[in-house]
């Protein structure tokens, strides 16, 4: 059994990565439901900056509660050390997965021990290790949702009408923007996995890894706009988002789909006249859906790519890394064990 305390990174106040502290806090106790689990590996998800900065880029009806102080993090990969009484499916020494409580922003992954509902959980993969395990949960379960099946009834933020994925297969053309990143590298080998014909943007230094992914054609957004290159497309993915996802529509075929991750500014006008649709969700924990996930992973026919690793205890490193941006993959916290 753990100790007492343990090390968790918190913020105590928001602001850059400087904010991330290390401090010495109590082991939680797992309650109804939940199991504690020894944290192996934690991955880096924007969620984590976005409460390190107090969620500012977010719109104000949509930021969850909180208070200071409060330790980051989402998803881990990591050993069972204690189950609940009311838990079954899990037993001690299992080794197991997740995204956890999301969309609150009470994961708590940042630290070496976590008390995590075991409904976020699935058994890790045996063919990857922690690390790997700990890139796939938000990531992989966005795309999942996005893509594959929505799993849930919860309402999105962002959108009055529930999300339905488009059916993937066969003759169906998807583009992936920002296809390098976290959910994007998921979404192209998810929607070839499915069948579909994959075009991929990113920067040129990406193309050897896409198309290793599976990707059938590649566009630098460096070098042309997509907007102006591809036409008929049935669904784009744009996992960058923002002000600028609206030019994608362009893309499209009549009756086709734009998925942004992140919501960007859209037109009813212009996207009705174009006769094309705009619709969205929001990630939701899900062990069921982790464990389809996990299948594909210990198959290797889905794989999670790293972009960088750091120790617990450099979480502001890994933070930095991220702010650069042109991440290929996941980056990911190691724990000492």
């Amino acid at each position: 059994m753990p100790t007492h305390t343990m090390r968790a990174i918190r913020l105590h106040e928001h602001g850059g990565p400087e904010v991330l502290r290390q401090d010495e806090v109590p082991v939680p106790e797992p309650g109804p439901g939940e199991v504690l689990v020894r944290v192996h590996a934690v991955g880096v998800n924007p969620p984590d900056w976005y409460l390190r900065d107090g969620m500012s880029d977010l719109p104000p009806e949509t930021r969850p509660s909180f208070a200071l102080p409060v330790t980051p993090g989402t998803d881990l990969s990591g050993v069972v050390e204690a189950v609940a009484p009311d838990v079954d499916g899990f037993s001690v020494g299992d080794e197991v997965f997740g995204l956890l409580r999301f969309p609150s922003f009470d994961g708590s992954t940042y630290a070496e021990y976590v008390a995590a509902p075991a409904s976020d959980l699935a058994l890790k993969p045996a063919g990857i290790d922690h690390v790997h395990a700990a890139g796939a949960p938000m990531a992989g379960l966005t795309a999942w949702q996005f893509l594959i099946e929505l799993g849930h009834d919860h309402p999105s933020p962002f959108q009055a009408a529930k999300h339905h994925p488009v059916p993937l297969g066969d003759g169906v053309k998807v583009l992936v923007n920002g296809a390098a990143g976290g959910v994007g590298h998921f979404a192209v080998q998810l929607a070839k996995w499915k069948g579909a014909h994959v075009i991929a943007v990113a920067s040129g230094a990406h193309e050897a890894f896409l198309r290793d992914l599976g990707a059938d054609e590649f566009i630098d957004y460096t070098k042309g706009r997509p907007e102006e290159l591809v036409r008929d497309v049935d669904l784009v993915l744009d996992a960058v988002g923002g002000p600028h996802s609206s030019r994608f529509l362009r893309t499209l075929k009549r009756g086709g789909s734009q998925f942004p991750v992140f919501f960007g500014q859209f037109d009813e006008e212009e996207t009705a006249k174009l006769g094309v649709t705009v619709t969205g969700t929001q990630v939701r924990s899900n062990g069921a859906q982790l464990a389809e996930l996990g299948r594909l992973l210990d198959a290797g026919t889905v794989r999670v790519a790293i972009d960088s690793t750091f120790a617990l205890a450099d979480a502001r490193a890994a933070h930095e890394r991220a702010a650069r941006g042109h991440i290929q993959g996941k980056i990911v916290l190691t724990v000492a064990q």
